[in-house]
């Protein structure tokens, strides 16, 4: 409509705010109290509930000696409790700080002490890695369990505290002055090396929220009265955004994303599976009139096509007529793959080249009426493409460079500065966020995505970006998922090594496989040899694990 186009062409010159998340929620709940906030399976949380949950968890802290920067670490599956922590924390000017529910005990006792974390929420399926390195971790002094059956519960040791119990034990705690710079805590794994906190000022996080606001008419709110009446508005005009984070909130996709939605006044659903079950995924959407679906690329599009194609198939297929977008960011996210999901879901598919380290360096769209190449992105207003000595990559010449963000960049790496200064360089003057992804820049502006750095393979004096090859290889039609590392070749250097799995039945050569590379890459970023493996294991942010592909292509080559 005429209205909604006029909302989208908002200024996009934003202030950068001095405003604290916490407080910016406060003002939401202060006049949409009534309006849904939280969603996981049959429990709904208003605005006014999720506030005064949070309010009372705060207090908790509070009692705990739980403050201004003090590291409140989250090892949660999606849930109504993963946003009621992190609004508790930003409440006491805490820190937040996410922690995989994955790690065991080893990475989760780094990561406990880097953070030096004086609370843990956890999720009571990890309670035994907790007991084996709580001892080790001095600065803790509040452990937090959700999630209990009655059974468990009745064996809680005494070192943790019922989620629900603490709530119930303190009066919500009242709102206080915070500044824009509280901190965030992003612990990436990244491709190499352990695990680092990248620091997010909410200021800054409020920077990455300048589109999500332009969409519904506004600019970033800068004061507690701006931000309320932002809400306000956003619900008069029908235009509340209800998102389901299908992805884990413990990551920067869905991490960042559910933020901007909460900070415009809308609506958080998660699920109740503790892995990908696309037939939930869809079921929420239907029940719970969701708009937009945060998703990481490939590997969740697969399954929510399967799901989709069986619905259909037994003639009860779900209503996705809600649905206006479904986001993706971190991975690569083949056009194949959007074209089979447009086919059951009309809406824009907005595919988001960020990281941990900078959000929305560039963006691709596409939808029924716009189709869109693998790795073709538009650059962001904020985003350069620069040369290792620090040129600017011009467009149509071919030179490979590393895309860089100007705004918004977070503070940089917790206990790291060797790390910082080489992500986040200053160049003409200005400091930039560079986290490794490597692209050319072609003739119309538009960037084509090669990869990380960190994972490329140096071949015969050539450069291969393992992403590049992946994509190709998923294309064959025998081909389910593929990763591809370097190792080690008294030739070349490095030979190109791929590990994929296939189709049921499917048998094709690696011959065959090298040949249809060929088909659409230079001839030497063909794989010289292929491993088949039953399955392509990613992390829950849907990542590869060139860790694991390289021990398995190492062992297949030996043998």
């Amino acid at each position: 409509s005429a209205a909604r186009r006029a909302r989208y062409d908002a200024p996009v010159n934003d202030p950068v705010p001095d405003l604290n998340l916490a407080t910016v929620w406060e003002a939401v709940a202060s006049v949409v109290p009534e309006s849904p906030a939280l969603v996981c399976g049959g429990v709904h949380r208003t605005w006014a509930e999720f506030e005064q949950r949070a309010a009372r968890l705060a207090a908790a802290f509070g009692a705990a000696g739980i403050g201004h920067d003090s590291k409140v670490a989250i090892c949660l599956y999606n849930g109504n409790e993963y946003p009621e922590t992190e609004f508790a924390a930003f409440k006491t000017r805490a820190v937040p700080a996410n922690v995989n529910y994955r790690y065991l005990a080893d990475e989760l006792r780094y990561v406990l002490t880097n953070a030096d974390a004086e609370a843990l929420v956890y999720d009571v399926s990890v309670r035994d890695r907790v007991e084996a390195v709580r001892a080790d971790v001095a600065t803790l002094r509040l452990l937090v369990e959700v999630g209990a059956s009655p059974e468990e519960a009745a064996n809680r040791p005494a070192w943790a505290v019922a989620y629900e119990d603490l709530l119930a034990a303190h009066d919500p705690a009242p709102p206080i002055e915070r500044s824009g710079t509280d901190l965030w805590f992003l612990y990436t794994g990244g491709t190499t090396g352990l695990p680092k906190a990248v620091m997010w000022e909410h200021r800054a996080l409020l920077g990455t929220m300048a589109g999500n606001f332009r969409a519904v008419g506004h600019a970033v709110p800068t004061t507690f009265a701006e931000a309320a009446a932002i809400a306000a508005d956003v619900a008069a005009q029908g235009e509340t955004t209800r998102q389901l984070a299908a992805s884990p909130l413990m990551h920067g996709t869905a991490g960042v994303s559910s933020k901007a939605i909460l900070s415009q006044g809308g609506m958080l659903a998660t699920l109740t599976s503790h892995s990908l079950d696309a037939d939930e995924l869809w079921a929420t959407v239907e029940r719970e009139h969701i708009t937009t679906v945060t998703i990481v690329g490939d590997v969740f599009s697969r399954p929510m096509i399967d799901a989709l194609d069986r619905a259909v198939a037994a003639g009860r297929p779900y209503d996705t007529s809600s649905v206006r977008g479904i986001v993706s960011s971190g991975v690569m996210w083949s056009e194949p793959v959007k074209q089979a999901l447009l086919a059951h879901v009309s809406c824009n598919l907005i595919d988001v080249l960020g990281s941990s380290e900078g959000t929305g360096m560039a963006t691709q769209v596409a939808s029924r009426k716009r189709a869109a190449a693998t790795a073709k992105f538009k650059l962001g207003e904020h985003t350069r493409v620069f040369t290792d000595d620090g040129r600017e990559v011009q467009p149509g010449s071919g030179e490979t460079g590393r895309v860089a963000l100007g705004f918004p960049v977070p503070l940089g790496y917790y206990k790291d500065p060797v790390k910082t200064e080489a992500t986040f360089p200053m160049i003409a003057g200005r400091r930039w966020s560079m986290p490794g992804d490597h692209a050319t820049v072609e003739t119309d502006g538009t960037i084509t995505l090669l990869g990380r750095g960190s994972a490329c393979i140096n071949t015969g004096g050539e450069k291969v970006y393992p992403e590049e090859v992946e994509e190709t290889l998923k294309a064959h039609p025998d081909v389910v998922d593929a990763n591809v590392v370097g190792l080690p070749d008294e030739r070349w250097g490095q030979a190109v090594t791929a590990v994929v799995s296939l189709r049921p039945g499917a048998a094709p050569t690696s011959a065959e496989l090298a040949a249809f590379v060929k088909e659409h890459l230079a001839h030497y970023k063909a794989p010289k040899t292929v491993v088949v493996v039953d399955e392509v294991p990613r992390g829950a942010n849907g990542k590869p694990d060139y860790r694991w592909a390289k021990a398995v292509a190492e062992a297949a080559v030996a043998s």
